[in-house]
């Protein structure tokens, strides 16, 4: 029996670094009354709340299941219901060698395979403690505008995450979202975060469902597939929602 539905958040539970619909935050609250409820995605904390807590007209007592792992499980964060706060339970941070490092491989990198914007939409690079991200339009682009080129630069992502890989052999280099190329400390990734949620909340993987858009070796959603966790492959949220509406049929 599943005690736990854990998903990606962009292009799984919402378009792109924008907010959850109405329905999405409707189900999940309706999930939460079930299930403890975890989100693990390459986002900062502040993208999780803007996308999804802000979203979510939730009591105290649900918050106290929802379980918020940003910058692909290299942190994690619960609610404080007496401090009526989000609170930070482990940080897996970078060194400032490492990011300066990793900042400078990735913009020689990327301009040497032609991916390299020179009028982005926002920071290419963006430096969120425990991983950097590339974002090859800037991490302000619109949804639109990401999706337009996923399609056209897929495989040369994937030469720039390579190239990037070789010349950092003791870090992650792991593709993101649709534009985006992650980095993290080596071994610290999805499967890392899902790792720490069993102990959290004393699960086993067996009562995990995980549900993204990245579950295709390679992506980051790959390795909680990998560790055997079951999981389900979405191309975008209407059809979580879908996904969604059936667990929820199931249960009532």
């Amino acid at each position: 029996m599943k005690k736990v539905i854990a998903f990606d958040l962009d292009d799984t539970l919402a378009i792109t670094k924008s907010p959850i619909s109405d329905e999405m935050g409707q189900l999940l609250i309706e999930l939460l009354n079930t299930y403890d409820v975890c989100i693990i995605s390459g986002g900062k904390f502040e993208q999780f709340k803007r996308q999804v807590v802000d979203r979510l007209e939730a009591p105290s007592h649900l918050l106290n299941r929802l379980h918020l792992m940003p910058t692909c499980g290299t942190r994690y964060y619960r609610y404080d219901e007496l401090k009526n706060d989000w609170a930070l339970q482990y940080a897996e941070d970078l060194s400032e060698s490492q990011k300066k490092q990793i900042i400078t491989v990735l913009e020689s990198s990327a301009r040497e395979v032609g991916l390299w914007e020179e009028s982005p939409a926002g920071d290419i690079i963006e430096d969120r403690g425990s991983q950097v991200t590339y974002s090859a339009l800037g991490q302000q682009a619109s949804p639109e505008s990401k999706y337009a080129w996923a399609e056209k630069n897929a495989e040369a992502k994937k030469v720039l995450r390579q190239k990037v890989a070789d010349l950092l052999p003791d870090l992650e280099v792991r593709l993101g979202g649709s534009t985006s190329i992650d980095i993290t400390r080596i071994g610290i990734d999805k499967a890392y975060g899902m790792g720490k949620l069993i102990e959290a909340i004393d699960v086993n993987q067996e009562q995990i469902l995980f549900i993204g858009d990245k579950l295709q070796e390679g992506g980051n959603d790959y390795p909680v597939k990998a560790m055997g966790i079951d999981t389900i492959e979405v191309d975008r949220w209407e059809d979580t929602a879908f996904v969604l509406r059936g667990i929820l049929g199931v249960t009532e």
